[in-house]
């Protein structure tokens, strides 16, 4: 289940693609098979040691094209084991929301991403977040849980802030919403309730059947009850010595 769209956040093969805090490593996966040279980071190592034996088995299977790389490493969001420029793409999925210091965070994915490189921000949508939080203090009071809500404008601002032009928003995942409040409702731990033991059968085969009908809903829903927001950014290139938009030359201060 992919958050970001690709078909807003244009990928090539070949890019350098660096999706932090890859989690289960949904996106990181969709780069390699876009033939992308991919490096997936988390600081969890037993995540990160899985998402390595999947690489390894996609590439068994052929599922990567030629000339794509996958690597897998544990490593800090907050200082990145990477030179100045390194990567062509950024992806940050569901993480800030958990990161006290996302200013730094933000610094650090700047730090990395090249001049004219594009970067892919999501995380939990305002107002469904908020209806979860108001239904469950659980919910988001546990160790590595949500410590804030994002209202679109202030992650924009953020962004802004650190160095980055904002081109394109939109929402997703509206059918995954009430699926949440649903767990709040009845406590976040108690997955052998009926409600929501049959709400995540409806989930799981959308997912793995992607009917037309569903996913017309979906689209119809997102802008209303999407649960997250997700933001793509470029990096500018740094203006010349001239004040124009351009790359400074080779040789020039």
């Amino acid at each position: 289940m992919l958050t970001v769209d690709f078909t807003r956040f244009p990928l090539a093969p070949g890019d350098r693609v660096l999706d932090l805090g890859c989690g289960a490593g949904r996106h990181a996966f969709e780069c390699y098979r876009r033939g992308a040279r991919v490096v997936a980071l988390d600081r969890n190592g037993e995540e990160i040691r899985e998402v390595a034996k999947w690489f390894a088995a996609m590439k068994e299977a052929g599922e990567a094209p030629e000339g794509a790389t996958a690597t897998a490493m544990e490593g800090d969001a907050l200082a990145l084991p990477f030179p100045d420029d390194s990567f062509d793409v950024v992806i940050i999925s569901e993480v800030m929301e958990h990161i006290p210091d996302d200013k730094g965070v933000l610094a650090e994915m700047v730090r990395v991403l090249k001049p004219g490189g594009r970067i892919a921000i999501t995380v939990p949508r305002y107002g469904p977040e908020k209806v979860c939080w108001a239904l469950s203090d659980a919910y988001h009071e546990v160790e590595g849980g949500h410590i804030r809500i994002y209202k679109a404008e202030q992650l924009l601002a953020r962004m802004r802030g650190a160095g980055l032009r904002p081109y394109g928003t939109h929402h997703a995942h509206a059918l995954h919403s009430p699926y949440w409040w649903i767990k709040c409702a009845v406590g976040v731990d108690n997955d052998q309730a009926l409600p929501v033991r049959a709400y995540h059968k409806l989930l799981v085969w959308d997912i793995m059947k992607k009917p037309v009908a569903t996913r017309a809903v979906e689209r119809l829903l997102n802008p209303l009850i999407g649960k997250s927001f997700v933001a793509y950014a470029t990096k500018p290139h740094l203006p010349s010595i001239d004040g124009d938009d351009t790359p400074a030359k080779a040789g020039r201060a």
